[in-house]
């Protein structure tokens, strides 16, 4: 099967490399790209998380470096995905993210953090529960940034005003959610009705077990379903400790990632391709429903007509070349039977 590239809207950082580090350098967002690549992935958003002002511009500016001088960040990278510091601090809510770093939205902010780095924000996870969020998805979308919700106790009425005035997207929908909550009347089921937004899922069976992602896709339609990853440095790595956004996070042999010593999980290790497979493999989705969801539906939240790139898939959906520009790489992950990864382009 040949289709269009991937693109994962979220992704922290992959096989090694930490994006939200004021270290980055381009040869590391290389390697990290190119890891993507052979995934499938030809499209992707860098995703900084919480931190103070200081800390995100430095951040930003390294990743705006990197992006700009690096061999595959122009090709591959259209922009960042901000997710906060504009989220609700509450424990369970916070997530991993460091709930001290976080602040109600405030557009001035965000007009500060935009001006930080030459490649553009596109994406913006905030919470529109929190004082200030109505201005601040205004600002956004008058400013050509998709508006997003996560790590949010929003109820319905905060979020059918947030998709009035213009927020699109439940980022990682079924997670970050504090145990127990009510039977119904939750901020799970608030977005899952509300038919203004589109979805983004975890796909990895941590964070969502496969039947109650069943559910989910129902619930929201197909065709507002986004697969995407939340990748950290763990992805594409072996079990072991790596860095995130100036915290250790432990990648474990069953494949989830979390802070050590706590079950809170730290985004995960999970390849988009992967993704796919899954939700075959589940008989969630169809081959083609699977890659539409991490292709033409996270291009056409963005404002893309299509993603840019190629990937020919084999019979058991794994990528065997993928194109993008100039540069192209063949037989990318190595299956039972096959060779080594080549490349060709520059």
């Amino acid at each position: 099967m040949r289709a269009t590239g991937l693109f994962d809207i979220q992704v922290n950082g992959y096989a090694g490399v930490d994006f939200n580090s004021s270290a980055l350098t381009p040869d590391a967002l290389d390697h990290a790209l190119h890891a993507m690549l052979r995934a499938g992935v030809t499209q992707c958003l860098p995703t900084l998380i919480t931190a103070t002002e200081a800390d995100l511009t430095a951040r930003l500016q390294a990743l705006d470096r990197a992006v700009r001088t690096s061999r595959l960040g122009r090709a591959m990278v259209p922009g960042l995905h901000l997710e906060g510091p504009f989220l609700n601090p509450t424990p369970g809510y916070a997530g991993c993210h460091p709930a001290a770093a976080m602040v109600p939205p405030d557009p001035a902010l965000l007009a500060r953090l935009v001006a930080a780095t030459a490649t553009p924000i596109r994406l913006l996870t905030l919470a529109p529960e929190q004082p200030g969020a109505l201005a601040a998805i205004h600002w956004a979308r008058a400013h050509d940034i998709v508006a997003a919700m996560g790590h949010t106790a929003a109820d319905h009425d905060d979020i059918a005003a947030a998709a009035a005035a213009g927020l699109t997207l439940s980022t990682h929908l079924g997670n970050a959610l504090p145990q127990p909550q009510p039977k119904f009347l939750n901020p799970l089921m608030a977005q899952l009705a509300e038919d203004r937004l589109h979805a983004s899922f975890i796909a990895d069976g941590i964070h969502i077990p496969p039947l109650v992602l069943k559910v989910l896709l129902r619930a929201k339609g197909f065709a507002r379903c986004i697969l995407t990853t939340d990748a950290t440095a763990a992805a594409d790595t072996p079990p072991g400790l790596y860095d995130f956004a100036g915290m250790r996070i432990e990648h474990a042999a069953d494949g989830s990632v979390r802070v050590p010593g706590s079950e809170v999980l730290a985004g995960s290790a999970l390849r988009l391709d992967q993704a796919i497979r899954n939700l075959a493999a589940w008989s969630l989705a169809t081959a083609e429903e699977a890659h539409d969801m991490a292709s033409a539906h996270p291009a056409a939240l963005m404002g893309m007509w299509r993603v840019p790139g190629y990937v020919e898939w084999d019979e058991d959906l794994f990528p065997w070349r993928v194109e993008i520009g100039d540069i192209a790489v063949e037989n990318p992950l190595a299956g039972p039977g096959t060779g080594e990864a080549g490349e060709r382009g520059s």
